[in-house]
């Protein structure tokens, strides 16, 4: 790294756009597979819908085999963690000797190594990026591989669409704290409940939408509404909206009918 980079988070340097870094990680690294182990990993709704497709799983038959439901501090939001195997090593449930199980669909956190990314939103409320380099002594992936920088990191790992989901969660997690701030109003056992529901178990929310009529309710196009009940992506993305809205009055693409 140049001596461009600062210090960022937890000790480790910012990235700056322009600069490069070299890494690669495959079976011929001599560490392959021991970032593996003993990982607290945070799923975003995205990594658990895609983890939940690849793996063939109801959300709540994935959340019972492989996950622990946790509440984000100061916001209370559900989030979900990865739970390691009760081995020596605590690996990670689809770590094989071979490479990850779940590779191509492995979650944001996995895919951003060795990199890291924060976001915060600005004066527009756009996302606005930030990245570090997590240089860890155990890893041997910095010796050899391809020059990169952050953005074509970013792109050959295939996190567009991760990116993207995640930063609705982010957005989310901000708004009601700063709701929350403001109000000192804090979700109570119901909403949590269905937070949980419209995040992490898509499958189940979609046949509540369909019973609830709450659709019906919404000015939605009869295109969108299709896409809610059928595509879960769609479903999630309609869940944030549905956050803002029903937790705290407002949201720019949903509105009651009337």
């Amino acid at each position: 790294m140049s001596d461009g980079s600062k210090e960022f988070l937890n000790g480790h340097q910012e990235l700056m756009p322009e600069e490069h870094f070299r890494f690669a990680c495959h079976p011929g690294v001599s560490c392959f597979g021991a970032c593996c182990s003993a990982l607290d990993l945070m799923l975003t709704p995205y990594d658990t819908l895609r983890l939940r497709h690849t793996t063939g799983q109801t959300s709540h038959k994935f959340i019972r085999l492989f996950a622990t439901l946790l509440a984000m501090p100061e916001v209370g939001l559900p989030m979900l963690h990865m739970r390691m195997l009760a081995d020596a090593r605590h690996l990670c449930p689809f770590s094989r000797e071979a490479g990850c199980a779940v590779y191509p669909d492995r979650p944001s956190a996995c895919r951003t190594y060795p990199l890291g990314r924060a976001t915060q939103r600005d004066a527009e409320g756009l996302a606005q990026e930030r990245i570090f380099m997590a240089r860890e002594a155990h890893c041997h992936g910095f010796d050899a591989g391809t020059d990169f920088n952050a953005g074509a990191w970013m792109h050959d790992q295939g996190l567009e669409p991760y990116n993207s989901a995640n930063d609705r969660y982010m957005a989310l997690a901000e708004d009601l704290r700063a709701f929350t701030t403001l109000t000192g109003q804090h979700m109570g056992q119901k909403q949590l409940g269905m937070a949980g529901l419209a995040l992490y178990q898509p499958d189940e929310f979609q046949p509540f939408l369909e019973r609830s009529g709450l659709l019906e309710r919404l000015d939605l196009t009869p295109a969108r509404k299709d896409e809610v009940l059928h595509d879960e992506e769609a479903c999630l993305d309609f869940g944030y909206d549905w956050l803002e809205l029903s937790l705290m009055g407002h949201d720019e693409h949903l509105r009651p009918k009337g």
